[in-house]
């Protein structure tokens, strides 16, 4: 994970700075506190016991991926859409989305009586796709990427007089995002550090606005992937590459928003970096631990915090689970190799010769060792060893690495030629 240099701030330390000069206030996220309540979810914030052990800190779970919808997209896009005149909700709204923020609109339009089409990249999880046409939206697949989309929804809906709902770049949208900032220092007062992903950037200005009204004080840290460092280039001034499929595609933004770049210019701390393996790690915990599904955008918070625990050391830190929007199968991947990583789960390939009762000596050797087989195959033609020898390749299941490391022992000792 990325770190900025110390004495390094992104921008002027928040007690310097008067919230109120920004596009949005503290008055704006409690309006848009009024116009949803009722309508979405209020969240529980609790305290992971076992996590705050992991992390040697208080950790403290905003789980927005129980909202209706799985995702804290609802509150921005309801706000939004509440504030349409008669004549704009009969013409209809356009959104541009990979998912989460599409399904808040779909979701909120049809119970509000108003037709949405929404725009997607080509590639959007499938999960996502069919939940936004199960909520009645039109959905339109169409660009590589968030902003091709973007500009497709744009002159899409202009030619039919369509109200656009930004994802992030509207002050409602991010005063609605706020109202989590709200509820979570009302449930833990306590709170000084608040970790939140960063895509375009609306959950993490509003809520930054929110906490910074109320709490001066208190530290806001960015994360995003490391494969889409987008807002982390803008403050830092890096020209770090965007490429490839991340995990955490709801935070895979390669132009943050106008509006809410100058937000966090001014009120948020740091923003860092999380490899992917640092999201799997963290998407499979929450599963483990708080049996809690989260997509790879919500779990960038804990990915950040797992990965540097020294910087969140002794402190109340509060992280928000923004989504749980993700593929089934892609969990099931996410799941093995986190199993893989941890010796549970290891691939050996293991040369023996080729006569009866070999099998059956690494098979009895396994046994004895405490080691489970879950898979077995035999490569014979393709291979580079003798025309008397075999391939053997097992996938075994184990306690931990230290279980692995004496399996793989006692085969060594037994004479067998053993990668892993």
């Amino acid at each position: 994970m990325s770190k900025t240099p110390e004495n390094s701030p992104l921008g002027k330390p928040a007690l310097a700075f008067d919230v109120n000069r920004l596009p949005v206030t503290l008055a704006d996220v409690t309006a848009a506190a009024d116009a949803i309540r009722g309508s979405t979810i209020a969240t529980e914030c609790n305290r992971s016991r076992t996590l705050s052990e992991m992390c040697g800190c208080d950790i403290w779970l905003k789980f927005e991926n129980l909202q209706f919808t799985s995702t804290f997209k609802e509150r921005g896009a309801l706000n939004r859409l509440r504030a349409l005149s008669p004549d704009q909700q009969a013409r209809g709204v356009i959104a541009m989305s990979a998912g989460n923020h599409a399904q808040g609109v779909a979701y909120h339009a049809k119970r509000l009586g108003i037709p949405a089409t929404i725009v997607m990249p080509i590639g959007t999880p499938m999960v996502k796709v069919e939940n936004t046409r199960r909520h009645g939206a039109e959905v339109v697949m169409t660009g590589e990427t968030l902003e091709e989309a973007g500009t497709f929804a744009r002159q899409h809906g202009e030619a039919r007089g369509m109200t656009l709902i930004h994802p992030y770049d509207d002050p409602l949208v991010i005063a609605g995002q706020g109202t989590i900032a709200l509820e979570m220092l009302q449930a833990v007062p306590s709170l000084e550090t608040l970790v939140v992903p960063i895509g375009g950037g609306g959950l993490i200005s509003g809520m930054a606005i929110a906490a910074r009204s109320l709490k001066p004080d208190l530290r806001i840290v960015g994360v995003q992937a490391r494969l889409y460092p987008s807002m982390y280039n803008v403050m830092k001034g890096e020209c770090l590459p965007m490429r490839g499929d991340t995990l955490a595609e709801g935070i895979a933004v390669k132009e943050p928003g106008r509006i809410t770049t100058d937000i966090i210019r001014h009120l948020v701390d740091d923003i860092v970096l999380v490899t992917e393996d640092e999201i799997e790690r963290a998407v499979a915990a929450l599963i483990s631990i708080e049996k809690t599904v989260v997509e790879g955008a919500g779990a960038a918070g804990l990915a950040a915090v797992l990965a540097d625990p020294e910087s969140f050391a002794g402190r109340n830190v509060g992280l928000v689970l923004t989504g749980g929007n993700i593929d089934t199968r892609l969990i099931a991947s996410v799941l093995t190799r986190e199993l893989a990583r941890e010796g549970r789960l290891t691939q050996l390939a293991i040369d023996i010769v080729d006569r009866p009762g070999q099998l059956a000596l690494v098979s009895s050797l396994l046994g004895e060792a405490g080691a489970n087989i879950i898979e077995v195959s035999h490569q014979r033609t393709f291979s580079d060893l003798p025309a008397k020898a075999t391939l053997l390749e097992l996938v075994i299941e184990t306690r931990d690495k230290a279980h692995l490391d004496d399996v793989l022992a006692r085969l060594c000792a037994s004479g067998f030629k053993v990668r892993s």
